[in-house]
């Protein structure tokens, strides 16, 4: 599994979410009675950007346009106070993140994107009906005692929504059937009332590794709300389509819903009529994401030879079996979802390349792919119309966050059609630009991002932080980043550098960590750091570092293998990879970087790579956070860190945020999360904050080492 950051703090370890989303345009600009409002601003009387403000940040995503091609439909995530979607005032604690359906026409203008769904629980999986006179979604049912997501409509006009669907165990995922008169469900099976008497009982032991809740299909009666389900066995299913005459259907499968079999899917083809089901294709790689193309005789899909460093490859294959073609020519990158162009000979997708992601198109009879978009930022697509030659999705760039875009499929123009964040004209903002350096590890070339601080002066050297990205195959993009902006407000420049291990260069490039963690990587990130500071632009005396899930792992590395910096703050890092195979939920991922073997298998390997070995090296004050609740990276990694440095009297702070797992979702743990770095490293890199509350500062100012 590949995810990019894009709008977080940092990249996670597989799983990429800063959890929450952000805010439509329209939050009011109160602050809260217990913080003083900060008002600082750079030598353009424009605002600086601090921590608060990134509540403010409307995350739209998830674009798709109606079946007429006139409308977009897409969601944006709003702070609300839980009384009917009313915003929060800026900094309220009781503030929570929750998406709302907005619509927009497709030619714009922006000030016709219209909200059509309120309230205190967030919607998902925006579906248009095949007559484009329903808008359905997902969201926690009424009727139930313990609400579960259920699919839900509304009129596209507008309207009161109602709930359709009433599956017990609520519904994971839904498509139109090209009639519109079914939703095929992929939802679990509902629990007996034998296993319902026990929950209540609790008599609710778990067997690990047993009793899975797998996903299967459901057909759903739109007029009668009859539902049938479609698939049995020990297996659990996802990513369901149908064809488009109805008669068969598409899904992935995977042995178990563990994070661990994430990488273990298999494209099937089901016969509607008669239930039979075959795979896709027979092959020992994984298989999934298969897309129908307009006339239904050929299904496109997406498989790779492995799980993350293995480049995803492209395939075409009749719909009725026959042999595979893989469309990638000579491309080396990764293809992202398929989307078929109405004459069936054009494929187009999305594909992560260095700090960008562009637009590529097949040619299904030639099997080359060709380059379409050639943009600063981030074109991430999410849908093509191919009656009328119109494509959507979301473009950001540095200093823009995410946006819909439409284009017709030459991608001449990527035309914005929503401003959901125009008030960030009213901020000064850091400019960013790719930077390119020779490793000392073996000269490949390395690039990254540098943010320079608002109002920079060439001829001052800054206060510097490096932050790597999570994965490792993530990879740091041209897109809007919080972190970033937080501290080039403050007058810090950021390094983020793409080293290897990286996605957006190709296979060998993201292989290229394999057996090697802490070793070549680490010289990428060093060597960066050099450049920065030949370059004038860094002062050597004030350097810092940190980062989250993999980055939290750089930074612990680089905590034990070097003086150079002031100050360093790892986040949900791995210190010890020996017992993190065990607590984590990503076996399989981690074994492909150590020889295909466990820990007690290949101890030394493991133990050689992990920062806990050299942690009698540490000397640099550190600042640990670390989520209470984490799954991917489980918080002993950073107590048996914590510990360490602690009995060994070196300069150490630890951060727990209750409740939260590897990405966080509550606004205020967002915000302590950012103003905790900026009172961190504004102490040891000489450096105070200007965009936060003095009472904040001095309040955290207590409780660094």
């Amino acid at each position: 599994m590949r995810t990019i950051s894009k709008l977080s703090f940092v990249g996670l370890l597989m799983v990429t979410a800063v959890g929450a989303e952000g805010q439509e345009a329209s939050l009011k600009q109160e602050t809260s009675p217990k913080q003083a409002a900060v008002s600082a601003r750079g030598k353009d009387g424009k605002k600086l950007f601090g921590a608060e403000d990134m509540l403010r940040i409307a995350r739209v995503s998830a674009p798709r346009i109606s079946p007429d091609g006139a409308r977009v439909a897409y969601l944006v995530s709003a702070v609300t106070t839980g009384k009917e979607g009313e915003a929060t005032e800026k900094g309220s604690a009781s503030g929570k993140f929750v998406s709302q359906l907005w619509v927009v026409p497709t030619a714009g203008p922006a000030s016709g994107t219209r909200q059509f769904t309120r309230g205190e629980k967030s919607v998902s999986n925006a579906k248009w009906s095949p007559d484009v006179k329903i808008l359905a979604f997902t969201k926690e049912g009424t009727e139930e005692k313990d609400a579960k997501p259920q699919v839900w409509f509304l009129y596209a006009d507008g309207g009161e929504a109602w709930q359709v669907t009433k599956h017990k165990s609520g519904v994971a995922g839904y498509e139109f059937s090209p009639d519109g008169k079914t939703l095929l469900l992929v939802a679990t099976v509902p629990e007996s009332a034998e296993q319902e008497k026990r929950k209540k009982d609790k008599d609710d032991a778990v067997v690990v590794d047993h009793d899975f809740k797998m996903e299967h299909l459901w057909s759903w009666d739109i007029a009668t709300g009859g539902e049938k389900q479609i698939t049995h066995g020990e297996f659990t299913v996802s990513d369901a389509r149908w064809s488009p005459d109805g008669a068969r259907i598409t899904f992935t499968s995977n042995p178990t819903p563990l994070q661990d079999d994430g990488s273990l899917q298999t494209a099937w083809v089901l016969e509607v009529g008669t239930g039979k089901q075959r795979k896709l294709i027979e092959t020992k790689d994984a298989t999934h994401t298969a897309r129908w193309s307009g006339d239904g005789k050929w299904i496109a899909y997406l498989s790779t030879a492995g799980d993350g460093i293995y480049q995803q490859n492209l395939f075409v294959v009749g719909a009725d079996g026959g042999e595979p073609r893989k469309l990638m020519g000579g491309f080396e990158l990764n293809a992202e979802e398929p989307m078929w162009a109405l004459d069936g000979k054009t494929i187009y997708f999305s594909s992560v390349e260095r700090e960008t992601e562009e637009v590529f198109a097949a040619d299904v009879a030639a099997g080359t792919v060709r380059r379409l978009t050639d943009k600063p930022g981030v074109v991430h697509l999410t849908g093509i119309n191919a009656k009328t030659g119109t494509a959507v999705g979301t473009w950001s760039d540095a200093k823009h966050p995410d946006e819909v875009f439409r284009s017709d499929l030459r991608f001449s123009a990527i035309e914005p059609v929503t401003n959901h964040n125009a008030w960030l004209g009213d901020y000064a903002v850091g400019e960013a630009e790719v930077i390119r350096w020779k490793s000392t590890k073996d000269g490949i070339e390395i690039d990254g991002i540098v943010t320079k601080p608002v109002d920079y002066d060439p001829s001052h050297k800054m206060p510097f932080l490096l932050n790597p990205h999570g994965g490792p195959t993530g990879a740091s993009l041209l897109s809007f980043s919080i972190a970033a902006q937080v501290m080039a407000a403050n007058g810090y420049m950021v390094l983020q550098p793409n080293f290897r291990g990286s996605i957006g260069r190709g296979e060998k490039f993201a292989r290229a960590n394999q057996n090697d963690w802490g070793n070549g990587d680490y010289k990428d990130d060093m060597s960066g750091v050099q450049t920065v500071v030949d370059k004038g632009w860094a002062d050597p005396a004030r350097l810092g570092a940190f980062g989250w899930s993999y980055g939290g792992y750089m930074t612990f590395w680089i905590d034990t293998q070097t003086d150079r910096f002031k100050a360093i703050s790892p986040g949900a890092g791995l210190p010890d990879l020996y017992s993190m195979y065990s607590q984590s939920d990503i076996h399989r991922y981690m074994r492909q970087y150590f020889d295909e073997k466990a820990p007690w298998d290949n101890f030394q390997q493991y133990w050689d790579h992990s920062p806990m070995k050299y942690v009698g090296n540490v000397k640099t004050p550190t600042m640990i956070l670390h989520g209470q609740s984490d799954t991917r990276v489980p918080i002993p990694q950073s107590e048996e860190f914590y510990r360490a440095l602690s009995e060994r009297h070196v300069p150490v702070e630890y951060v727990v945020y209750p409740r939260e797992n590897h990405g966080f979702v509550e606004p205020r743990h967002l915000v302590d999360r950012v103003q905790r770095y900026l009172v961190f490293f504004g102490k040891y890199l000489n450096n105070a904050p200007v965009t936060e509350p003095k009472e904040v500062v001095e309040r955290m100012q207590k409780d660094l080492p």
